[in-house]
């Protein structure tokens, strides 16, 4: 069992990635601590929100207050809800959450079936609990958790050697062939996207661009595909790499068949619409591209903007790493194109979606749900210093589990090799 623990400073946005996967009966919410249970068993994300006001109001200096942490099992592993819950309690309490207010969510929405966590390190006294060695703990606790659950075991070497998958490639510590080939050989394992636009989008977040090369030889027409490697800036950092040199998997015609395979997954890909809505919910909530991208960055989704040389957008990318799936924003919405969000973020046109058929609609609401117990909130004051501070390209809040399609992998050939 893989563990990941993302850190942000959105609890709204975290509790509404998780809030509308149940709302769509694509998850279902598993156990509640610290929080108090509705009279009917429903509940809403504006709800769970107000839960978690007393401990966020009460920070002193706390930049990331928020835990998202997913815990995936195998996917040969058969988890009942009961366990599930069961783990996640144990989970929480060794890692120092026991007496934090949590919410655990089941999500079912692909092959993979797992839970997620969402609580916060900051106590009612405003204080931070301490999250040293938090990934060397964690990596423990599944180690125990497998062993009293039967599951498969992950070990720290395949995790190791996971973990130096799909690095963005830095130009200046050399290497750069073997860099591109730990990334491009393996992202259509991983993503569904469906044109080369989709495919330069998932790159681009590892400074890479794929930029195909169309002539003749020997009279033949030659349709090949080269890699580059881009600086900070976006600038051109190395020479081109032809695709020949990473595999099958990295050439145009294999590409070709992917974004086939791709375009028939994403028409029934459930996370199509709850992806919709979390980007239609950022509009409302946001003022500014750096405000927009930002929430959505924290609930595990990156947008990617093509503008041309004049700053007009033609292209808005968005990459959910849930579902590890790659949108157009036309494919989203008509209301998601390319031509709205320049209108917005060039020309302060803000768009005005409507919402009367949309999820966001029930969980943007400000209900008072009746509790079964009496649920008194303490006004605390917020730190007059508090900073949200700066987010990277790839936070710890996306943090994509390649871990366990790693072990899988190699589960599936050890049985291979004992058959033969």
């Amino acid at each position: 069992m893989i563990a990941k623990i993302g850190k942000g400073s959105n609890m709204y946005g975290a509790i509404l990635y998780n809030q509308q996967k149940v709302e769509t009966e694509s998850g279902a919410v598993l156990l509640l601590n610290k929080i108090p249970d509705t009279m009917n068993g429903r509940y809403s994300v504006a709800y769970f929100n107000k839960c978690f006001e007393p401990y966020l109001s009460a920070n002193i200096k706390t930049e990331k207050t928020i835990r998202h942490i997913s815990l995936n099992p195998d996917p040969k592993d058969k988890v009942s809800d009961e366990q599930f819950a069961e783990m996640a309690q144990e989970y929480m309490e060794r890692m120092g959450y026991g007496n934090q207010p949590y919410i655990v969510f089941k999500h079912t929405d692909i092959d993979r079936t797992h839970i997620h966590i969402v609580s916060t390190c900051v106590g009612i006294d405003g204080k931070k609990i301490p999250d040293d060695y938090d990934h060397p703990r964690s990596m423990a606790i599944c180690r125990d958790l497998e062993t009293k659950y039967n599951l498969h075991k992950a070990t720290k070497q395949e995790q190791k050697q996971a973990n130096k998958i799909f690095k963005p490639v830095n130009h200046k510590n050399g290497d750069i062939k073997s860099q591109i080939a730990s990334v491009v050989r393996h992202l259509p394992n991983y993503y569904s996207f469906s044109t080369m636009g989709s495919y330069n989008a998932l790159l681009s977040l590892f400074n890479i661009i794929a930029e195909e090369v169309k002539g003749e030889r020997n009279g033949q027409p030659v349709n090949g595909l080269v890699y580059v490697v881009l600086d900070k800036k976006g600038s051109k950092a190395s020479n081109p790499f032809k695709a020949s040199l990473f595999g099958k998997d990295a050439g145009i015609a294999q590409l070709q068949k992917h974004f086939e395979q791709s375009k028939e997954k994403l028409k029934t890909n459930p996370a199509r619409s709850v992806l919709k809505n979390t980007v239609e919910l950022a509009i409302h909530t946001t003022n500014s591209e750096t405000e927009f991208k930002k929430q959505l960055v924290e609930q595990g989704i990156n947008t990617v903007v093509r503008r041309n040389d004049n700053g007009r957008i033609y292209g808005m990318t968005f990459i959910d790493h849930e579902s590890r799936s790659v949108w157009n924003g036309s494919q989203l919405d008509r209301n998601l194109s390319a031509n709205v969000f320049n209108d917005w973020w060039n020309n302060g046109n803000k768009p005005e979606l409507k919402t009367q058929d949309n999820p966001v609609s029930k969980t943007n609401t400000m209900d008072n749900q009746p509790t079964k117990d009496f649920f008194e909130f303490i006004p605390q004051k917020h730190s007059p210093n508090f900073d949200l501070g700066l987010f990277s390209l790839l936070p710890d809040a996306q943090g994509v589990d390649y871990e366990e399609e790693q072990f899988a992998k190699r589960m599936k050939k050890k049985k291979k090799r004992r058959r033969l």
